[in-house]
């Protein structure tokens, strides 16, 4: 890549921090590089396939490639093919307009934490490393977005199940599913003994659903909860900001939100403990990745 300069790098790299300045909350990565294309346009050079990846422009290509030394630099995170900036890229971004000068600035940052990395990882060479991270990337989005469908569209009443499954592997021990019908606020009971005797007693609320839930919706889970129980809701479509700040500056009721991601997280993290009767709900199998250096 020869006729990459540091400056169109800059550009590359402040044209994602554009497009992403207009979205806290962060945008899948097809979309970034969709809309990036409006922002900076591609030279005829980009618009090229890159060679070792027929099918694929250069323009994309280069575009992931840059956003490695933001990531590491920690102004960029890439999260479950979403990427968003951290209130450090926002403060660059302002700080340095010069696309150059941003450049040199991430790349510094970016050299420093390479530095840190074990020896033997130094001695990586750093673009065919980045050929097999961008390739990488793209499969973990595509997993992501293939997970995340499947949760979405999955039946109300199974994906209770799977929380409910969820809770168990963790050695919680869930005493009531909620049947078909209206629950007044509670799908799951769960306790922290086979008897429920001790406390707390764990109320949970489950929402498959894809628009983000509310602080009044929140408060009105919050409204069932007792000075002594623990509350836990579950929202597919994540939780507004105000919902977020409510939650965590309640001194009364104690609740944990769990969006998709975290409860995705936490699936993978307990699935060898979920009983072989609940893995048919969200069923997993590894794949392994060459660990390369970025």
């Amino acid at each position: 890549m020869a006729e990459v300069t540091n400056k169109r790098v800059g550009e590359l790299q402040r044209g994602v921090f554009k497009v992403l300045l207009d979205h806290p909350d962060g945008l899948p990565a097809k979309e970034v590089l969709q809309r990036l294309e409006k922002v900076v346009p591609p030279t005829d050079f980009e618009k090229a396939d890159y060679a070792k990846h027929p099918g694929v422009r250069r323009f994309e290509y280069m575009a992931r490639f840059a956003t490695i030394a933001p990531v590491k630099a920690g102004w960029l995170v890439k999260s479950k093919g979403r990427w968003y900036l951290t209130e450090e890229g926002k403060e660059a971004y302002e700080r340095y307009p010069d696309p150059e000068k941003f450049r040199i600035a991430n790349r510094d940052l970016y050299w420093r934490w390479r530095e840190k990395q074990p020896e033997a990882e130094q001695d990586v060479p750093e673009v065919p490393a980045s050929d097999a991270v961008a390739t990488i990337e793209e499969a973990e989005e595509a997993s992501w977005a293939e997970i995340e469908q499947y949760l979405q569209k999955m039946n109300p009443y199974d994906f209770q199940g799977l929380v409910a499954a969820l809770l168990r592997a963790m050695g919680y021990h869930v005493s009531w599913v909620a049947p078909p019908g209206p629950d007044k606020g509670i799908d799951i009971l769960a306790h922290t003994d086979p008897l429920g005797t001790s406390v707390p007693r764990i109320k949970v609320q489950v929402k498959r659903r894809e628009g983000k839930v509310s602080a009044e919706g929140l408060r009105s889970f919050m409204a069932v909860l007792g000075d002594q129980d623990v509350g836990i809701f579950v929202s597919t479509g994540g939780f507004t900001s105000d919902a977020e700040s409510e939650a965590r500056t309640q001194e009364r009721r104690k609740v944990t939100l769990v969006d998709l991601e975290k409860l995705f997280d936490l699936w993978v993290q307990h699935y060898e403990k979920v009983a072989e009767s609940d893995k048919h709900l969200l069923p997993l199998k590894p794949v392994y990745y060459l660990a390369v250096t970025e």
